[in-house]
């Protein structure tokens, strides 16, 4: 039970929202939580992204490209910040912090 609070929450849902978009079809409309879109504006800076990192994971790099151009660096920074929380917890589990420097 202490390994589960101890857990960082971000990283279940960056994997988590990472699943879901490589399952989802970025080719279909779905819903939408962008305030933006949902007051019927049609042109909003982040509508896009997520059916971005869809075609990206079905191999659709020219359509990944179309629906949203920070796509592929979303992706990136989205599996660095992964690899950052789970590096911290397999820290946190063997009981020693690899970024201490001793003088």
């Amino acid at each position: 039970m202490k390994y589960i609070k101890s857990f960082p929450l971000e990283l279940f849902f960056w994997v988590l929202a990472l699943i879901l978009l490589a399952t989802a079809n970025p080719h279909e409309h779905h819903f939408t939580f962008c305030p933006l879109a949902n007051l019927g504006i049609t042109w909003c800076p982040g509508c896009g992204l997520g059916r971005s990192i869809s075609a990206l994971f079905h191999g659709d790099i020219s359509a990944s490209f179309s629906y949203h151009w920070f796509g592929i660096p979303a992706l990136i920074l989205i599996f660095y910040r992964i690899y950052q929380l789970t590096k911290q917890v397999f820290n946190k589990q063997k009981g020693f912090n690899l970024n201490y420097k001793e003088d």
